[in-house]
């Protein structure tokens, strides 16, 4: 896996760099701003790019409009980006249209190496993955449910939460332990209840994560 990384500290971009090197990832480029990091991705065409959200030269959510950008010229790029904190937008963001092969993922992610390489290989596989914090905070959050959210199980609940961490049937059926079938069929009736219907067009999974978070 080619990955590009962007981080305006130098003590992550080579930390990313050493961490990813001990999986054999080949880290091609790096960059410390958002305008460089445009460049090093056209440049080098990754399969994965890792990115910050504040970077410069604004030191706003360049990082986060570098990602989207690059998702727009290089649809089979992966973005992952990176954040200190929990924001439901720019998950929301990323995966604006359904996108596919997008990650928001907090920083402190990164500790946990075999996930966080899981994670990757995930993404830049067309994989969605939302950190377990987004998703907890969107769980807990008070006010009205819309859009059908609200009529889901308890059970349908905690395997949409796991569908939106990137967690495939079998590590959901394993750690709700149920059967893996079960799961097949909870997610069926996720769809069914939302009113999702089936398209070849449409990334179902990406869209149920959508109207969750959404919501």
């Amino acid at each position: 896996m080619r990955v590009v990384i962007g981080d305006d500290e130098a003590l992550m971009r080579e930390g990313l760099r050493a961490l990813l090197g001990d999986f054999g990832v080949d880290v091609v480029a790096t960059a410390n701003d958002a305008i460089a990091l445009r460049q090093a991705v056209a440049a080098e065409l990754p399969d994965l790019v890792i990115t910050d959200i504040r970077m410069p030269p604004e030191l706003q959510d360049d990082g986060l409009r570098a990602a989207l950008d690059i998702r727009a010229a290089h649809p089979g790029i992966g973005v992952l980006v990176l954040s200190q904190h929990v924001q439901r937008r720019y998950a929301l963001e990323l995966l604006a249209g359904g996108a596919t092969g997008v990650g928001y993922l907090l920083k402190q992610r990164v500790g946990d190496v075999e996930q966080f390489h899981a994670d990757l290989v995930s993404i830049a596989s067309g994989g969605t993955v939302i950190d377990p914090e987004v998703v907890d905070a969107t769980m807990t959050r008070p006010g009205p449910a819309k859009r059908g959210v609200e009529r889901l199980t308890q059970r349908q609940r905690e395997v949409l939460a796991l569908l939106a961490q990137g967690r495939s049937n079998a590590a959901i059926a394993a750690r709700l332990v149920v059967s893996e079938r079960a799961v097949v069929q909870h997610v069926s009736n996720i769809y069914d209840v939302l009113g999702i219907p089936e398209h070849a067009e449409d990334h179902r999974r990406v869209l149920a994560v959508i109207r969750f978070l959404g919501d």
